[in-house]
């Protein structure tokens, strides 16, 4: 009769590195717990070391087979198995588990499933922060059928995880076609000619001549920029303060305002009068990712007498003459883009910008009501956009989810797999 034995019986559970060495542009590479996800190994934010500096001693470049299992953090006890492109890396701080008398794919799905993901939850979650270490790990119970099962069990899943995971792949491009779709709209809706061949006017390269009806305007001339609250605890607070929300970059994002974390700060009242926000203030951002950089979202008054960290913008357009919402939009265009990533003061990993470059962008200035009509229609197609989207947003969470299912009931023998098939899984999910 099958039975569930200890991970310890198993395989050979080793720790990683621990701390990285010296790190080189090229060499060996070290996966980490970034590089680990739902049994797959992404390349991203990749680090490297040179050989001679890796204590292959204790810890021996990884082969074909072994399973990387994420050891601390959000994502303490995610693994993935070491395909043949990854062989000859090294493991970072997570533990390696080298399958003794196992067929390694099978483990590797085993893993993965339900089963032992319940237990190393379990495991992780009497520390306070997430950990788990290799006892712990030696202890999850893994259920083993014979060699022939195992790998029958595998040959499935290979099969049927490939396929949802072409069915995810789908979903994840019609997603990024949105996004294109999107963004292609509103750049020609508000900038006519963007994306076509016509010939650059002035100094922007990228900005095809305007129109007499749409006049190009640096945006100083019809829109005033309000500093923000630089946080002093040596402050004076002895006279008339008041206390009001704080509005911090995190707060804001690319088209809209994150307000589960808004803090609380008191200040003299005559400072919150010149920080206070406005309805239809536009927020930018000083700083961050070169690709964000000067995306701009409005204000509507969500927090009451809302104040803003000096490190956000409030940009006050003259109403009369410049819409807000017009103005939002323009910083998503492909003019906004590339006008902020060229001018933007760059660093390694974040950029940044200052009142005197966002008050010098060039913006394509119609009458408001123009404006208005063309916020309008590209409303309308973004919010088409979005119902797609959270449809296709549902169906990734769906095959997620169907994925595990199927994985958890295969290796835990709740099926045959040799009489089965798993193409239920994804009914109702077309390509």
């Amino acid at each position: 009769m099958t039975s569930a034995v200890p991970l310890k019986r198993l395989a050979t559970i080793r720790y990683g590195l621990g701390q990285p060495p010296p790190l080189s542009e090229d060499g060996v590479p070290i996966l980490r717990a970034t590089n680990i996800s739902r049994g797959k190994i992404d390349s991203a934010n990749l680090i490297r070391s040179s050989l001679q500096d890796l204590p292959l001693d204790r810890a021996p470049l990884l082969a074909e087979g072994e399973i990387l299992v994420v050891r601390s953090g959000a994502y303490t006890g995610d693994s993935a198995r070491v395909p043949a492109e990854w062989v000859g890396s090294v493991p970072g701080y997570d533990l390696r588990v080298t399958p003794d008398c196992v067929e390694s794919r099978y483990l590797a799905y085993s893993l993965l499933g339900g089963m032992a993901l319940g237990q190393m939850a379990l495991f992780s979650a009497r520390a306070a922060q997430p950990h788990l270490n290799a006892e712990e790990l030696g202890q999850v119970e893994i259920w083993e059928p014979s060699r022939e099962e195992q790998c029958r069990i595998a040959d499935f899943l290979d099969a049927e995880t490939a396929r949802i995971d072409r069915l995810v792949d789908l979903r994840r491009l019609q997603l990024l076609l949105l996004e294109e779709r999107i963004y292609s709209v509103v750049s020609e809706t508000l900038v006519p000619g963007t994306l076509g061949p016509s010939k650059p006017s002035g100094p922007w390269l990228w900005l095809p001549k305007m129109t007499s009806d749409r006049p190009l305007v640096r945006l100083g001339y019809v829109c005033r920029l309000q500093n923000g609250l630089t946080i002093d605890s040596k402050r004076d607070l002895s006279g008339d303060v008041v206390t009001r929300p704080y509005l911090r970059v995190a707060n804001v994002q690319a088209g809209h305002v994150d307000l589960d974390s808004v803090v609380e700060v008191t200040v003299p009242r005559d400072i919150a009068n010149r920080t206070t926000l406005r309805p239809g203030d536009v927020l930018m951002t000083e700083g961050g990712d070169l690709d964000k950089l000067g995306r701009g979202t409005v204000w509507r008054g969500e927090l009451s007498e809302c104040l803003h960290q000096n490190h956000v913008f409030a940009l006050r357009p003259e109403t009369d003459r410049l819409d807000g919402d017009y103005l939002a939009l323009m910083t998503s265009t492909l003019h906004g883009r590339c006008y902020f990533e060229s001018t933007g003061s760059k660093t390694t990993n974040l950029a940044s910008t200052n009142s005197s470059k966002i008050m010098s962008f060039p913006i394509p200035l119609p009458s408001v009501a123009i404006q208005r009509a063309l916020v309008a229609e590209v409303q309308a197609v973004m919010d088409s956009s979005q119902s797609a989207k959270r449809l296709l947003t549902g169906q990734l969470g769906l095959l997620a989810e169907r994925r595990q299912a199927l994985i958890t009931a295969a290796v835990t023998g709740q099926f045959d797999v040799s009489t089965a098939s798993g193409r239920n899984v994804t009914e109702g999910i077309t390509a």
